[in-house]
């Protein structure tokens, strides 16, 4: 299921016109179901596997700051929720520390319907949900980096009003600058 999951989500990318070179590849260790205040407990654990892809930056979108769109792959080490999808990404600073928030979409593999020993559902509500994320990077060289990133993926509370669990991951990436 969830690798028909992650080629479904990923496939329509292929026939998206991109740049002519991707702008950074990176890869990342996260600890996933970090206990936060945006998320209620789902039972879930273990380590992610992140795999990302962001393009170079959109000048036909300087309206908004020319983000740079990605895609990004996730996959749990203890069978919890893997997901796939896409969104844009902005580069804080110029200087070899950055800030990079983004906020994009994404499909999941969790289970439909899930309640805790407490009675509360766990479940999250939706296939497709909101994944925000923000990273604080520092440039090693001119082709290297290293960030500590906080991915988030929720329904925001549109899927049900009184819940929101959501899932949160925390850790750190590889990124390697393609051009």
């Amino acid at each position: 299921m969830t690798r028909r999951i992650l080629i479904a989500a990923t496939l329509p990318l292929a026939f998206v016109a991109a740049p002519s070179a991707a702008q950074e590849v990176f890869v990342g260790a996260y600890v996933h179901g970090v206990d936060t205040p945006f998320t209620l407990a789902t039972g879930e654990g273990g380590a992610d596997l992140e795999l990302g892809y962001r393009f170079a930056r959109q000048p036909a979108l300087s309206l908004i700051g020319k983000p740079a769109p990605y895609v990004i792959g996730s996959v749990n080490s203890r069978g919890g929720t893997d997901f796939a999808g896409g969104g844009l990404s902005w580069k804080l600073g110029k200087g070899p520390i950055y800030l990079r928030p983004a906020v994009g979409l994404i499909v999941n593999d969790a289970p439909r319907r899930r309640v805790g020993a407490n009675g509360l559902r766990t479940d999250l509500g939706s296939p497709v949900l909101f994944e925000p994320e923000i990273a604080l990077g520092v440039r090693l060289s001119p082709r290297l980096a290293i960030e500590a990133s906080w991915v988030h993926i929720s329904g925001a509370r549109l899927f049900n009003s009184r819940q929101n669990p959501g899932i949160d991951m925390m850790g750190v990436r590889l990124v390697l600058a393609l051009e």
